[in-house]
């Protein structure tokens, strides 16, 4: 599927890709014209190590700026991604395909009306500020490098609007599900939901994200967004019970296999 842009969709594109910037701060950022470079050397994100072109008008030099930003990656001991939004030149798409790049991955941008959605008036978890307790939680839940908790405290720690780090554990260490809510004056980002392997299906989750919505209403955001990879039908199923529509895609690319 490719992502065609839409002028009427643009605006609504810019300023969730401006929000998703300062919800997820990358460690190094710098702009080649309308691309933005981001990179973050500690944590593999692929949100984070990217190049995002912003402008669809911006075609110029196109063969010359990626193999500059083929060094820069390369210099950081990371492989050049490219993120295709609707903001993404056609050209550069057409120059990707013809240099043998390919898509690896889809992800959807969603958004949720909190003013129109039905949600409970108590709040059954209070968000916390342990930025490494939750960190810590979130790794076990994914099983994932216990190496990356220091790097991913700093990406936490570095993001300049209010953060809600909500955690529900059985006992302490013993973490159940998390979700990372980001409000950003009148939207609420919600980030880094997880469950572990064996509650799946039985309604942490959806928990997790009403806990994470109610506080972000009550601190007088309006839309919710989120993003989740378009193969994932079980979260995506959760989300749309929860209001969530597509507002776009973004896919990425990557030279060779």
């Amino acid at each position: 599927m490719q992502i065609a842009p839409s002028t009427d969709r643009l605006p609504l594109v810019r300023r969730l890709e401006a929000v998703g910037f300062r919800a997820w701060p990358a460690a190094s950022v710098h702009y080649d014209g309308s691309w933005q470079v981001r990179l973050t050397g500690g944590y593999p994100s692929k949100r984070l190590n990217s190049v995002v072109p912003l402008d669809p008008s911006d075609t110029r030099d196109l063969p010359i700026r990626l193999e500059r930003a083929r060094k820069k990656f390369e210099a950081y001991g990371r492989p050049l991604l490219v993120r295709e939004t609707p903001l993404m030149p056609l050209e550069l798409r057409d120059l990707l395909s013809n240099e043998g790049w390919s898509v690896f991955e889809e992800v959807l941008v969603m958004t949720s009306s909190l003013d129109k959605i039905e949600l409970p008036d108590t709040m059954d978890h209070l968000p916390g500020h342990d930025i490494g307790r939750f960190v810590e939680a979130y790794l076990k839940i994914t099983g994932s490098n216990s190496a990356l908790q220091a790097p991913l405290a700093e990406i936490i720690s570095s993001i300049k609007p209010t953060v809600g780090l909500f955690l529900k554990e059985e006992v302490e260490e013993a973490p159940q599900a998390t979700v990372l809510c980001v409000q950003d004056n009148d939207l609420a980002g919600i980030m880094s939901l997880a469950v572990v392997p064996e509650l799946r299906g039985k309604g942490y989750g959806a928990e997790m994200l009403a806990a994470a919505m109610r506080w972000a209403r009550m601190r007088s955001a309006r839309t919710a967004w989120l993003q989740v990879v378009s193969t994932n039908a079980p979260a995506i199923a959760i989300y749309e019970r929860f209001g969530f529509t597509e507002a776009y895609r973004h896919r990425y690319w990557r030279k060779g296999a």
